[in-house]
């Protein structure tokens, strides 16, 4: 069996909540609460579980999303409809606008309890095949 992520638990300021926000701008279901999870899963199979802790526990983190063209195009109409601040690059210091690295779009936004979030349409270092 090869190693896979199969799931990581986001700290949150309230669970559900979070969970449900990811969800709605990537056009993902939340699973059914367990214990003080409450579960997105991706395409991949891997699972974000979102548990409530103390608000001066959530130490922030990155996540990054991999998505399709179409997936970008809807998630970012929603990030751009709900006017949810965005950015092009993880420092915050270009406000308003998408990045086009690696030869796709990208963007970042960060979720109710302060994580970044980020969509890409290519991966880091992704190069074009070349015709052989």
């Amino acid at each position: 069996m090869s190693v896979q992520l199969n799931h990581t638990i986001v700290h949150a300021r309230n669970n559900r909540e979070s969970a449900q926000f990811l969800a709605d701008v990537l056009g993902l279901e939340v699973g059914t609460e367990w214990g003080p999870f409450v579960p997105v899963s991706t395409a991949n199979g891997v699972t974000l579980d979102f548990a409530t802790v103390p608000a001066e526990s959530v130490t922030t983190q990155h996540y990054a999303f991999l998505v399709s063209e179409e997936e970008f195009d809807a998630a970012f109409g929603k990030i751009r409809a709900g006017g949810i601040p965005y950015f092009a690059d993880p420092h915050m210091k270009k406000p308003g606008e998408i990045n086009h690295n690696d030869g796709g779009r990208g963007v970042y936004f960060l979720d109710p309890s302060g994580h970044g979030m980020e969509i890409i349409t290519r991966p880091y270092g992704y190069q074009e095949p070349t015709a052989g």
